[in-house]
């Protein structure tokens, strides 16, 4: 069944109208009535609080109405998937070469301008919603913050929830210049994309939205497909010369490479002693490895015998297990 009928008849047995619906979800009569006639597509559900507030008042199961919302918004995107994508509007691609950087601002015209909807323009376009989406969801139930967009929209704040419910359900092929007017214009300041690799880099309006500047790049690495020493796999067995290494160091000997060598556990034993002795270590820089400060000379002899011991025994154990081996 249609998520319209059932709240319309559920209107007609309560004796309610759309005036009362409208009060209770917070949202404008004009939005509830394009809602309940189809002129709208139904909120999606994981992006709004609509079907609370509406079942609440209407005492129905808000999960009914939202997977009945669910069903509905897939078989029209079924439907509008067969369909080409279409252009943006004139307005919309305006306002966001308005808020490219100065003197990109004619190249990337020329770029936009090639094809109706090429594929940077749908990237930058895409990033763009994506990041004021996010914010948008997260500030649905702050009044004090859609009543500060409101009013730099021009809106009343019923209007401005409405807004947001549409806008969280737009995507990159269906913006509207209003949904841009209402949120992309207040909430992004500015932003700029490197050509050669892609990377952008969005500056939001810090009276909205703290921690304004977001940065999203395009990094190829190298994957690593080394396989570990053999003599890295016994030392990390061997529990008492680890000494309790932590990930951080186990990943700095996992990284040492060798040409034509395969080294012992010994010499990853002692790579870690290295990497943990302060006089190693120049005091002004800042290492990102662990450092294990002595307080006196007199601390530094004793952790140097103890270190010359511990050596010692491991060299013995090694010859003595080999000539088990060899007999």
């Amino acid at each position: 069944m249609d998520v319209r009928l059932v709240i319309k008849q559920r209107l007609e047995e309560l004796g309610l109208g759309q005036r009362e619906l409208a009060g209770a979800a917070e949202v404008t009569e004009s939005y509830i009535s394009q809602l309940l006639t189809g002129k709208k597509l139904p909120p999606e559900p994981s992006r709004s609080n609509i079907y609370d507030k509406i079942g609440k008042f209407l005492k129905l199961p808000s999960s009914r109405l939202s997977k009945l919302a669910d069903h509905q918004r897939k078989e029209v995107l079924k439907r509008s998937l067969e369909d080409p994508p279409k252009p943006l509007f004139g307005e919309v691609r305006e306002l966001i070469l308005s808020k490219s950087a100065p003197e990109k601002q004619e190249q990337l015209r020329v770029i936009f301008e090639k094809q109706p909807f090429g594929e940077l323009e749908r990237l930058v376009t895409q990033k763009l919603l994506d990041v004021v989406k996010k914010i948008a969801k997260k500030e649905l139930q702050s009044e004090k913050w859609l009543r500060s967009v409101a009013r730099l929209s021009g809106k009343s704040y019923e209007a401005m929830r409405v807004g947001i419910l549409e806008f969280l359900d737009t995507d990159v092929f269906n913006i509207s210049a209003e949904s841009c007017a209402s949120f992309l214009d207040p909430l992004v300041e500015s932003w700029d994309i490197d050509l050669a690799t892609f990377g952008m880099e969005i500056v939001l309006n810090q009276r909205l939205v703290p921690g304004y500047a977001k940065k999203f790049e395009f990094v190829e690495k190298e994957v690593d497909h080394r396989e570990q020493e053999p003599g890295l796999k016994k030392f990390l067995k061997d529990l008492p010369a680890t000494g309790g290494a932590t990930q951080e160091e186990i990943e700095f000997l996992k990284k040492l490479t060798f040409k034509g060598k395969r080294p012992t556990p010994l010499y990853y034993y002692r790579e870690l002693q290295n990497l943990r002795d302060p006089l190693h270590f120049d005091d002004a820089s800042v290492p990102t490895m662990r450092k294990r400060r002595d307080a006196g000379d007199a601390n530094k002899k004793a952790q140097i015998d103890s270190r010359k011991k511990a050596i010692r025994q491991w060299a013995w154990n090694s010859s003595a297990s080999q000539t088990n081996n060899k007999s």
